[in-house]
């Protein structure tokens, strides 16, 4: 009997041992992550902002390049207000150095127009006196539009307004004389512009004409370029028209008239 307790002492001791070396070999340990693990940054969906920077259209090179570019504008501003589009695309070439000036690459501002009363953006830029006011645009065709407001809103150019919607010739001269420039050969330079690439053309095209009919403006006799101390009166006298009929002819309110200015002296039906 003693036998047989001791054996199974013994026999449960054995069975305990080996029970506690099964669960010692089988635990498995899990290594800890580390803290220092590099990881992958997600890629990023947002764009990075860009800079302010108004982009100027990019024509082709020279003066070919701008014509194209902007002859469309030109025209659209002719039908909108009477500005032949010879005589703006001959101005944006010469005021912006055919869009390859500073105030083309700054501000998109085509035609040198200065500040004056614009609320608008504005830049500086040295022309007559250093550091002088000009209007910005973040288009060029508000440029275009700007040109045209300009010339309409402003009493000294309603003259120009009753030529002939191609005579080129009467509106480089007349914004020479109502004080567009100071330059004065500024005329000449316009009218080369237009005849050595032909802008007449866009004139042409806006007004219906058939391409014949497309004509270079010659000088004519029935223009005048007053003189200084002339009035309407001596001027009537000159040419056997009445003060009234040449203030009509001319679109003037009143006998006010300034030296340089182009007039025409007998009536639009008769000059082509």
């Amino acid at each position: 009997m003693i036998r047989r307790i001791v054996f199974i002492f013994l026999l449960g001791c054995v069975l305990a041992s080996c029970g506690s070396s099964k669960r010692t070999t089988t635990r498995k340990t899990t290594p800890k992550k580390e803290r220092n693990e590099r990881v992958t940054p997600r890629p990023t969906t947002e764009t990075p902002k860009e800079e302010e920077i108004v982009v100027n259209p990019v024509p082709k090179t020279g003066v070919e390049g701008y014509i194209e570019a902007y002859a469309g504008i030109a025209q659209e501003e002719m039908r909108q207000y009477g500005i032949p589009a010879s005589i703006t695309l001959a101005q944006g070439i010469l005021e912006s150095g055919a869009g390859n000036g500073e105030l083309v690459q700054k501000a998109n501002n085509h035609f040198g127009i200065k500040c004056h009363d614009w609320k608008g953006a504005k830049v500086y830029h040295d022309d007559d006196e250093k550091g002088e006011c000009f209007r910005k645009y973040s288009l060029a065709k508000f440029s275009y539009r700007d040109h045209s407001l300009f010339l309409t809103n402003r009493g000294r150019y309603a003259s120009l307004f009753k030529l002939p919607k191609d005579d080129y010739k009467g509106w480089a001269k007349g914004l020479r004389a109502a004080g567009y420039a100071t330059d004065k050969k500024y005329p000449v330079k316009l009218i080369s512009l237009i005849e050595r690439y032909e802008l007449y053309r866009y004139d042409g095209e806006v007004l219906g004409k058939q391409e014949k009919d497309y004509k270079i403006v010659k000088d004519k006799k029935n223009q005048h370029t007053v003189e200084k101390g002339e009035t309407l009166y001596r001027i009537s006298k000159k040419y056997k028209i009445s003060v009234e009929d040449l203030k009509k002819i001319n679109g003037l309110e009143s006998n006010e008239i300034f030296v340089g200015q182009v007039l025409y002296v007998e009536p639009f039906d008769s000059r082509y």
